[in-house]
């Protein structure tokens, strides 16, 4: 009687079965990535390009910060310090001789006997006037600490308003978003319906430390 010959045909497990397909799907993926090609990066918008002057109120991070909210038309424009205090002395006049010659958007920064960084933006140079000016691009800002900017809300047009004693930004119902006196020494905050403003001091009545106007240009 011949004998039995038994021939074994090995199967492929399901674990073998399983590592083969993920060799199969990563050398798939490896080419995709090599015909894919890399996403473009988003650019950001540019930082403060050129400085003219060292501010004493703000740094280059709370500068940096600030230039986000600008307007696009001012992108690139460089900075120039029109005014500072601790150059040109506490007077609303001679801020305003130093805003002569200029027409360009005007960065007003200010520090406050307790430490508060708070301000406006104006779209234009600060001036005289006998009623309020200026464009929906003005807002105010505090670092309180962190940035907390208030734009335009189209209540009204109070934007800015300058007399020989005192500058008012935005208005509603009697208050002011931001006033200073006419010694540039003693100001005031309170919510107004032009921004929907915070008090961007600590408390409603303040006094002045440090103020500066940035032209920019």
């Amino acid at each position: 009687m011949r004998s039995l010959r038994w021939r074994y045909t090995r199967l492929p497990s399901q674990v073998e079965d399983a590592l083969s397909g993920e060799e199969d799907k990563e050398e798939e993926e490896e080419k995709e990535e090599e015909t894919t090609p890399a996403p473009t990066p988003v650019p950001e918008r540019p930082m403060v390009s050129q400085l003219a002057g060292a501010s004493q109120v703000l740094g280059a991070s709370e500068m940096s910060q600030l230039s986000l909210h600008l307007p696009p038309r001012v992108t690139g424009y460089s900075w120039s310090l029109a005014f500072c205090t601790s150059r040109d002395g506490f007077s609303l006049q001679s801020l305003y001789r130093q805003m002569e010659g200029h027409s360009g958007p005007v960065l007003l920064v200010l520090r406050d006997q307790d430490g508060q960084m708070f301000g406006a933006f104006s779209s234009s140079a600060l001036r005289l006037s006998k009623g309020f000016y200026g464009t929906g691009e003005t807002f105010l800002f505090s670092f309180s600490p962190q940035l907390k900017v208030f734009k335009w809300t189209g209540s009204n047009s109070f934007f800015v308003k300058g007399d020989l004693d005192s500058l008012m930004m935005g208005c509603g119902s009697g208050h002011f978003g931001l006033w200073l006196d006419g010694d540039l020494y003693r100001g005031g905050s309170h919510p107004c319906a032009t921004f929907n403003n915070e008090v961007l001091a600590r408390q409603e009545q303040f006094c002045i430390n440090e103020l500066e106007a940035w032209v920019l240009s």
